[in-house]
């Protein structure tokens, strides 16, 4: 068992602060960035905005012109590829709508394509469900840096690339609510199988801070960047508040 891990935390623009990591010093990127819809939802007339006060796609951070978001998933790949050791693993979420273009970038960055795998919401916000399907469900990317295996905790079962679980509990959101957070549950699933103890976890777009927790909750090192000082504040205080001895780092 690992008696003490270390947890960074970056209050600034992810690319900025991976530049100030080491080569090869990361086992795992598990993250959720921009899905860069922000303008393709408003410009679609939804009225989700009148149903959550939180609406994405009125935040603020996902409305680059997407010529602009593709050069800065490249510039983010080429440092990725940099500090994630060889046979190291990435999970991306991304929209369905843009995953053709993220696996082309990663693979132009030495990134091996895994698969394309789906998290099913059991308990999604019904909205407008007398219209038309729920939206019950996101995708997640799954790449080897520089190789073809890595990590792979399965101990001896099948899993699938479908993963079901319900939304962040409300707990979960005591100190910060993202309109895009992630539940525990399911960054632990990726956390157990690709890394082991003491092994370092980096999230680029830490949002309300749920991959540190976990990581700190499973004895693995932690990373987080994340340039709203607001959402940067709430997830610092969820990954602090855990009762296991640390080393922070906030920058």
């Amino acid at each position: 068992m690992i008696n003490e891990i270390t947890v960074r935390l970056f209050n600034e623009d992810c690319l900025q602060a991976m530049r100030q990591l080491e080569d090869k010093s990361v086992d795992l990127l598990l993250t959720d960035p921009p899905y860069n819809l922000g303008n393709f939802m408003r410009n679609r007339q939804t009225n989700l905005k009148k149903m959550r006060a939180n609406f994405f796609g009125d935040a603020g951070w996902d409305d680059l012109e997407y010529p602009e978001w593709v050069q800065n998933m490249k510039v983010f790949f080429k440092e990725a590829n940099r500090v994630l050791k060889d046979k190291g693993s990435m999970i991306m979420f991304m929209s369905l709508l843009r995953v053709e273009t993220i696996v082309s970038i990663a693979s132009s960055f030495n990134f091996y394509y895994k698969t394309t795998g789906i998290w099913h919401k059991t308990n999604p916000m019904p909205r407008n469900m007398n219209l038309h399907f729920i939206n019950s469900t996101e995708a997640w990317l799954y790449f080897i840096n520089k190789g073809r295996t890595g990590t792979f905790n399965n101990k001896g079962q099948a899993l699938h690339d479908f993963v079901e679980t319900s939304v962040a509990r409300s707990g979960e959101k005591k100190h910060i609510s993202h309109p895009t957070q992630k539940p525990e549950a399911l960054f632990e699933h990726f956390v157990k199988v690709l890394t082991n103890e003491g092994d370092t976890v980096l999230d680029p777009f830490m949002g309300s801070g749920s991959s540190g927790v976990v990581s700190k909750k499973l004895a693995r090192n932690f990373i987080g960047c994340e340039m709203n000082e607001g959402y940067y504040e709430g997830a610092k205080r969820r990954i602090t508040e855990q009762e296991i001895e640390i080393d922070l780092f906030s920058v």
